[in-house]
């Protein structure tokens, strides 16, 4: 690895201005080594190694590079898109241009993300296609003439929720396999075969886990078989496997299944048949609304149940019922059609699956058998009932880290503290696991400062909380002129700020929600005196050097809300087995968040800023000096003066 990363090594002759660091370094020589170790036999414990790599390490090349040259097959999984094409479209062609030859990497994203032949040839013969549709129309059709892979990112024009794509889209519950007169020109059928000539797969978490999770229903797999996993921004592992371990369903899954029968009868059933597949359908959907409507109309996610508690069980068990039989119902007519076309058998399996999922999710009886939370999520013309893990520990241990050769995690925020210890219990990591920490190589200590409000600064759940932080913030972004990203813990916070700044605010302010994320940062990073206010995705991420961004705003520390059910449930699970909720679970998840959101400030060496924290309970509270202990090393002020010193 040193000829790699040396300071006049091969890295050093095609990247302008290198600098070697020695965490990069050591990182990859240890991913090396955990590469070649030999596998471990049934009676040892699994190789997992967890490198925590603060920004400016350069984590990203430090894994690649081991793991192009290991000779073995290895999954890349990201939690993010934009990780996937930074890596494929960067990453990747640099190493091929240090080695002057091709590396065996192939993206694969989710199916959803490939144009489905059969559906839009279908589609494209419909009727029915209002204006906006056919242009669109017109657009993929040139498209298709020069596409390889069929991925909707090519399709820069296209909206993100256009209705479009979910019509033409593939999805696995409507794919008719080796049956489907398209087969040949598939594109998911290219991309399995470029995949199963490939070393290095770049996927996300989610397609990963989705992988897993089918492997482990003994149902086949969606990744060809791989001998190593190295998990980037694994600090979403938690999250994104008690999703795919875990099941739901959603009201408009059955919607969806309806409209597609629907469709498929209008050109191949006959006219009595078609007369008996609508009646039971209208009444399918009665029952669907009758169901809907027992479940009270105030939104947000609850328990199931408080919902039993509510209705009563007896209510419950009779709508749950009458879902159940006409499902059933539906499913045996869908089979019975079978002899008027090959979709009939598709949709008859897909009703089954449908069924068997409703009824396991809406059943609550065994939540502690199943180590599960059963919870039921009401929105305004949605309902989505699921099932999620409590703990994802034993499934990992199970069906991951015993299933391959090494597994590898990595991320910049990793450790509360320095310490590994909320990961190691909330991942179920073996003992024998081994730990890597670095830390960032720029320059906190002279080009950045952090800034907590003084003593006298009103606590976030204070009624005068809101109209001072609004009042603070537009104080600072005076004197950062501008060029800061305001990070909120809720949309209602964001839309109060943005309201009282807009008459106020000089500089060009840019709110989430108004445009695309992607547009967003555009024109962030274009205006270099902007505001950009947002929540949740922003967090992570965003990727601004210059100064366009030299001030970070972070209303109140990133607390979850405690009543959300799975939460809920996984902090009475640590109380019943003598833990403390809140020390062990609550503050490590929101310093793991503060950590990523603060980490948006420094994206290179030659950056500065300030990072403002509006939250006084990092001195007020005992447990601030953990959310203190985990901040970069940066001088800490309460002196808005000091604020002022430092932009001037």
């Amino acid at each position: 690895m040193e000829e790699f990363f040396a300071t006049g090594g091969r890295l050093a002759k095609i990247i302008d201005g290198y600098q070697p660091r020695d965490g990069q370094l050591q990182m990859s020589q240890a991913v090396e080594h955990i590469l070649a170790t030999p596998a471990p036999l049934e009676d040892e414990p699994p190789r997992v190694l967890v490198v925590e790599a603060e920004t400016g390490i350069g984590k990203t090349l430090a894994y690649l590079l081991p793991a192009i040259l290991s000779g073995k097959r290895i999954v890349v999984s990201t939690a993010t898109r934009n990780l996937q094409d930074q890596i494929i479209k960067k990453e990747i062609p640099l190493i091929e241009e240090m080695f002057e030859a091709k590396v065996s990497a192939v993206c694969v994203k989710g199916r959803q993300n490939y144009l489905c032949l059969y559906k839009w040839f279908q589609y494209r013969s419909g009727s029915q296609l209002s204006l906006m549709e056919k242009t669109e129309e017109t657009h993929i059709d040139d498209w298709l003439k020069t596409t390889d892979t069929g991925d909707r990112a090519e399709l820069a024009w296209l909206a993100d929720n256009a209705p479009l794509w979910h019509k033409i889209a593939s999805h696995s519950d409507q794919c008719l396999g080796a049956e489907c007169p398209e087969q040949s020109g598939c594109f998911i059928t290219r991309l399995r075969k470029r995949a199963a000539n490939a070393r290095v797969l770049i996927v996300n978490h989610h397609l990963f886990f989705s992988d897993l999770s089918v492997r482990k229903g003994g149902y086949g797999e969606i990744l060809p078989r791989y001998e190593a996993v190295i998990f980037d921004e694994a600090h979403h592992l938690e999250n994104t496997a008690s999703t795919f371990f875990g099941t739901s369903f959603s009201h408009y899954q059955l919607l969806d299944l309806l409209a597609d029968a629907e469709r498929l009868a209008e050109g191949e059933l006959p006219t009595d048949r078609h007369k008996i597949l609508k009646s039971r359908i209208s009444g399918l959907r009665k029952r669907l609304d009758t169901f809907i409507a027992a479940i009270p109309k105030k939104r947000g996610r609850y328990p199931l149940k408080t919902l039993l508690a509510d209705i009563g069980e007896e209510t419950w068990q009779e709508q749950v019922n009458l879902l159940g039989v006409g499902l059933t119902g539906v499913a045996a007519l869908f089979e019975e059609n079978k002899i008027h076309g090959d979709g009939w058998h598709l949709l008859s399996r897909r009703a089954t699956e449908l069924h068997d999922t409703f009824l396991s999710v809406t059943l609550t009886a065994c939540d502690t058998i199943t180590n599960s939370i059963h919870w039921y999520d009401r929105k305004e013309k949605s309902v989505v009932i699921s099932a999620t893990p409590i703990s994802v520990a034993s499934e990992l241990r199970e069906y991951l880290y015993s299933s391959v050769q090494c597994t590898i995690m990595t991320s910049a925020t990793l450790c509360i503290s320095e310490k590994f210890t909320y990961l190691t219990e909330r991942l179920g990591l073996p003992g024998e696991t081994e730990y890597l920490r670095f830390s960032s190589p720029f320059d906190y200590a002279h080009r950045a400062l952090c800034y907590v409000p003084e003593k006298s600064f009103p606590e976030s759940t204070h009624p005068s909380y809101g109209q001072m932080s609004s009042q603070r913030v537009f104080d600072i972004l005076k004197l950062s002129k501008g060029r800061a990203l305001v990070l909120f813990t809720s949309f209602t916070a964001m839309h109060n700020m943005a309201d009282w700044l807009e008459d106020k605010l000089e500089y060009p302010m840019f709110v989430q929600g108004t445009g695309s994320r992607q547009s967003l940062l555009e024109q962030f990073k274009e205006e270099k005196d902007s505001v950009l206010l947002a929540v949740a995705s922003f967090w992570e991420g965003i990727d601004v050097t210059g100064e366009s961004l030299s001030c970070v705003i972070i209303d109140k520390l990133p607390f979850e809300v405690p009543s959300d059910p799975v939460i809920a449930a996984r902090m009475e699970k640590l109380k019943e087995d003598g833990g403390n909720p809140f020390m062990d679970f609550q503050v490590p998840r929101a310093v793991l968040t503060l950590r990523q959101g603060v980490g948006r400030l420094m994206r290179s060496a030659t950056d500065s800023g300030v990072i403002v924290i509006l939250d006084v309970r990092l001195f007020t509270k005992f447990y601030g000096k953990r959310f203190l202990k985990s901040l970069p090393p940066a001088p800490v002020t309460r002196s808005l003066l000091d604020v002022e010193k430092f932009f001037s």
